[in-house]
């Protein structure tokens, strides 16, 4: 697993988080059986995934020490009257069901800030569903094509994901949501990004490719690679947005180890594969970005891909994704230890590299420790482009209020990398790059500064 880790990086981070998510998910799966049987009493996590057409109504005998229910992959398409039965449930996962309501039932859930039904039929979002103790919310690829008023009542919403559905606006009302991190409208039908939403003071993370306003931006040349050129070895890893292979290219005078992905054209939690291809190639050359060799052409199925470089086997990930308790935030290896010169390093070279997408136009969406590869130099890369969107840089306040969103991610990820450092925090430089991140961070969008000014005084910093 670590040669996938270390060699395919900003192809292979995508795949990291799904397996990640997935393996949560669907670990130590238990049995309807074992359940029946009373071997699961005082479980805290129940994970049940056998075609069921029905809630078992066994669940409620352990209802005073659940917390944590999988239904995912059933044949659920309603959760029964007394679901508030689950006082002590604090996350629910009926993704890849039948539903076509967002069950009135989550509201009595006093617990409930976790819920996900990605995958479903959900047309209709009853407000009583948008439970208010509601952290992070998961409604991508469904059939939704509006938003309740009442989800302002969701003060504590930090992750709401939303792509892949129906959507033509947003209500006014979600401003409320201050807390509101990190969100995916990606793959719906908004008219226009609000503009109340590019003042939201937290907001990091933003998807938005795929809907009638975000066709702006400028697409670069790629040369395109003929399948027959390509010698597919073996699987490397598969997620949400594609699947990734070993290869070899062939060219005139040699034959070259390379990482080609295959996509699969389904919607993701980001949004579409073919944005993310399109925004990838737009993002250019870069010595922060894997370096991008081609994108395939005449594949049998008429698929789309990529063709990379491998990546040295020096790189691995500096962070890994969010968990269910941090959230929006990164969670980091114990043992992680970064010098002062390091974190230097790494934050001038990803601001670089933000600066270069935001000059062409293109939102990242995703900026995280995770997304990102180091080695033991403090050298960096930065990847997964699937919740990348193009948008026109003429485009005035709005453009200016898209780079400082990001400048946020930033911010954040400047916090990360200051957690990991042993050095006093009274030393200079760390007061200098303390102050960088709260500015990064500073509520109003538009006071923040642009990924120029960063780089510029990250690089002031380094040399001094």
């Amino acid at each position: 697993m670590r040669f996938c880790v270390i060699n395919i990086c900003a192809v292979i981070l995508p795949i990291l988080k799904s397996s990640f998510l997935i393996s949560t998910i669907f670990a130590n799966m238990h049995t309807l059986k074992q359940l029946q049987s009373g071997a699961l009493s005082g479980v805290v996590t129940l994970k049940l995934s056998e075609g069921l057409t029905e809630f078992p109504v066994e669940i409620y005998d352990v209802a005073d020490t659940l917390e944590i229910l999988h239904l995912t992959g059933n044949k659920l398409s309603a959760l029964p009257a007394d679901f508030g039965r689950l006082k002590k449930l604090r996350i629910l996962f009926c993704s890849d069901n039948l539903f076509t309501v967002l069950p009135e039932v989550l509201g009595d859930c006093p617990a409930l800030e976790m819920v996900g039904f990605k995958a479903n039929k959900i047309t209709t979002i009853p407000p009583k569903s948008l439970n208010s103790n509601l952290r992070w919310l998961i409604l991508t690829d469904n059939c939704i094509s509006e938003l309740p008023p009442e989800i302002g009542a969701c003060t504590r919403m930090e992750k709401l994901m939303l792509a892949g559905n129906h959507l033509t606006s947003l209500p006014q009302e979600l401003s409320a949501c201050r807390n509101l991190s990190l969100l995916r409208i990606s793959a719906n039908r908004l008219e226009a990004l609000p503009m109340w939403l590019l003042h939201m003071p937290r907001l990091a993370w933003l998807a938005f490719s795929g809907n009638k306003f975000s066709s702006g931006g400028r697409q670069a040349e790629m040369p395109c690679i003929d399948w027959q050129r390509l010698t597919i070895h073996h699987l490397l890893g598969e997620g949400a947005s594609g699947v990734i292979y070993k290869a070899s290219l062939a060219g005139n005078d040699e034959i070259k180890d390379v990482a080609v992905k295959v996509f699969k054209g389904a919607v993701t939690s980001d949004g579409l594969p073919d944005h993310e291809m399109s925004a990838y190639i737009a993002a250019g050359h870069h010595n922060g970005l894997t370096v991008l060799l081609g994108q395939i052409d005449n594949h049998p199925d008429g698929k789309m891909g990529l063709v990379m470089e491998l990546i040295s086997e020096r790189f691995y990930n500096l962070g890994l994704p969010p968990t269910f308790d941090t959230c929006t935030r990164d969670v980091f290896s114990n043992d992680l230890s970064l010098s002062l010169p390091h974190i230097l390093k790494i934050a001038g070279t990803i601001s670089s590299v933000a600066a270069q997408l935001h000059t062409r136009g293109i939102m990242h969406g995703d900026m995280y420790a995770h997304n990102t590869l180091v080695d033991k130099e403090g050298n960096a890369l930065f990847g997964d482009f699937g919740a990348a969107a193009l948008y026109d840089t003429k485009g005035g306040e709005t453009a200016a209020a898209l780079e400082r969103i990001e400048v946020a991610a930033f911010g954040y990820l400047l916090d990360d990398l200051l957690q990991q450092c042993p050095e006093e925090k009274t030393n200079n430089t760390i007061v200098q790059i303390e102050k960088l991140r709260d500015e990064c961070l500073a509520p109003a969008v538009l006071v923040r500064p642009d990924f120029k000014y960063l780089c510029e005084v990250l690089k002031r910093l380094e040399n001094t």
